[in-house]
Formats: C-alpha cells, structure tokens, sequence
C-alpha cells in the first residue's frame, strides 16, 4: 500500500490523506478576495496500533532522511501517486516492557508533501 523509496513498509493502520491548496491570497481595493494557486500538495496521516521491534525500525530508519520518495494511494485520483516527502514529528508509546522487550503501540507521524 505505501512505498517509501521502493521499500514496502507495514500496512498503517490509520491512514488519512489530505489534499491542501497552498495559495497567495489577499483583498484588493474593493475588498474583493483575489486567490492564485501556487500548488496543490499531499499530506499523508498515519498510524499503527501495534509494531514488532523490526518493524518499527524499519519505519523510522525509513523517514529519517530529510526528504524521501513516496508510493502512496491517492483519494483524488483513485491510483497510486509518487511524490517527495518529509516526515513530521515522529511518536511511538511503550505498551509494555517484558524480559528485556519492549513493545510498541500507537505509532504516529505525517508525511508531508515538499
């Protein structure tokens, strides 16, 4: 489902894309709103409720250039799009700690669109 430089990473299980116009926009001297649209960006929401130790690392270890490539399934055009990403603040909680073993739960972090 998600390729981050052609590397199939773990299925998330939350998964949100939105879809921001950036735009320059301001009132001219009627006070009518005059908008130009510079671009149209990605920014992807993700989550997972469990990850394996290997699993999670190989998410992180993933985002943790400054920009990276994404495969990712695009809402808009109903296909899967590619584009330059960075990740955001990056979360992971401790769910428990057993033998040594630290388990992981609700895993966070947005790729955003460069």
């Amino acid at each position: 489902m998600l390729k981050i430089d052609g590397v199939a990473i773990p299925t998330p299980s939350d998964y949100n894309v939105g879809i921001q116009n950036i735009v320059k926009a301001e009132r001219n001297a009627r006070g009518k709103m005059i908008i130009e649209l510079i671009t149209v960006k990605r920014k992807i929401e993700m989550s997972w409720k469990f990850l394996t130790n290997s699993d999670l690392q190989k998410v992180l270890n993933a985002v943790s250039p400054i920009l990276f490539s994404v495969e990712y399934q695009d809402p808009q055009s109903g296909g899967i799009k590619t584009g330059t990403f960075y990740a955001g603040d990056r979360k992971a909680g401790a769910m428990s700690y057993v033998n040594g073993v630290m388990k992981w739960d609700d895993i966070k972090f947005n790729l955003i669109e460069q």
